[in-house]
């Protein structure tokens, strides 16, 4: 049996067709499936939880429909209980599904792959017993986070653009410990990002380099800059060309430890105050890239 989650508490009306075609797709190949939603995160935790628990060794994967937040909740489930899950492109982010090489137009050849193909082991970072699959920050993004998400408009990608633009001008460099395999830093920094998967925020490669089975974390430190310095070199993250600032740092490593007066996110998913401890996990989840 196959569980189809789908996430109906954001993404609007493109997750509710999306999760009807996932549905059809597996009738159509007489594949035995079944559909579990709700109107809430906590809710939607609580019902695939019962449906693992009763499927045992019977469920054969789970296809979560959403985006970021949703592969967020599925992993914690899934992982532990070594079932593969992949995630069908319905959120505002889809960065999880960026870091396993899908397409986020077309779903035919990703569903035909986790129907026919076994899955392959994939890394997953670990911070304080909380899986997350592209990338843990900390920083200027989780500032913009905490604004984002206590605005009700605008909806969608340009939420975000408006909270930098109200958090920018007041935000100041924090001091950060961190910690990775061969030495500890100490330093200022706008933001840090510790990443299993390449990009965040609808496409941004903070990593270009990340991959999601090297055993490894790729992170980012942004050193202090200036506020303009900052609005010009922005813009490059989309590309990945920022890594080349002089005052950008990346290392890697398979542990990091993080403490400043500040506040994590994981996945877009609020992780909470530091200090955090995160480590990559190699091989801990189980899904399907092209």
């Amino acid at each position: 049996m196959w569980a189809i989650v789908v996430n109906t508490v954001s993404g609007g009306g493109k997750v509710e067709v999306l999760g009807w075609e996932v549905a059809g797709y597996f009738a159509s190949k007489s594949l035995p499936y079944q559909v579990i939603t709700s109107t809430t995160a906590q809710r939607l935790h609580t019902n695939l939880q019962s449906f693992l628990d009763l499927q045992g060794d019977d469920c054969q994967g789970v296809v979560a429909v959403g985006g970021d937040g949703l592969a967020h909740l599925v992993m914690q489930l899934v992982t532990p209980r070594a079932i593969p899950f992949t995630v069908i492109p319905a959120g505002t982010g889809n960065d999880f599904v960026r870091a396993l090489g899908w397409s986020l137009v077309s779903i035919t050849k990703q569903l035909d792959c986790v129907t026919s193909e076994q899955p392959i082991k994939i890394d997953l970072g670990l911070v304080d017993s909380e899986w997350f699959g592209a990338i843990l920050s900390t920083g200027f993004d989780s500032v913009v986070n905490e604004k984002a998400n206590r605005m009700s408009w605008p909806k969608g990608p340009m939420k975000y653009n408006v909270a930098i633009a109200m958090e920018l001008p007041k935000f100041r460099p924090m001091q950060y410990t961190i910690g990775l395999d061969n030495n500890s830093i100490q330093t200022e920094a706008m933001l840090i990002a510790v990443a299993n998967g390449s990009s965040y925020g609808a496409g941004m490669l903070v990593c270009p380099d990340a991959r999601i089975d090297d055993g490894l974390f790729d992170v980012m430190i942004l050193r202090p800059v200036s506020k303009f310095e900052f609005i010009k070199v922005f813009p490059k993250v989309f590309k990945g060309a920022h890594i080349d600032h002089p005052k950008v740092d990346i290392y890697r490593s398979k542990r990091v430890s993080l403490a400043a007066p500040a506040i994590a996110y994981a996945d877009g998913e609020r992780v909470g105050t530091l200090p955090v401890q995160a480590e990559c996990i190699a091989g801990a989840g189980l899904s399907w890239t092209p």
